[in-house]
């Protein structure tokens, strides 16, 4: 039963991304004002607004695959009444 998670904690974790990259995307937006963040290599901002960005963009993406993570691996158990591990 445990490989039957494989392919569902692959679906979850691309949910993950999407919902993760919707999540930093308004927080950076609400923030600063601008659409996008920038990227390491954008010219015009200074190395502050770039780590800084990556630093959120970070925070949120480990929050959030982890937060999806476990409510997949629950729902799972809830399921087949086993853990996937």
């Amino acid at each position: 039963m445990k490989t039957l998670y494989k392919p569902l904690g692959m679906i979850v974790g691309v949910l993950g991304g999407v919902i993760a990259n919707a999540a930093f995307s308004r927080v950076w937006r609400s923030a600063t004002g601008a659409d996008h963040a920038p990227t390491a290599t954008a010219k015009d901002y200074g190395w502050r607004e770039v780590l800084i960005a990556a630093a959120v963009q970070g925070a949120i993406f480990g929050l959030v695959k982890a937060a999806v993570d476990r409510a997949g691996a629950a729902g799972y158990q809830s399921l087949t009444g086993t853990w996937p591990e």
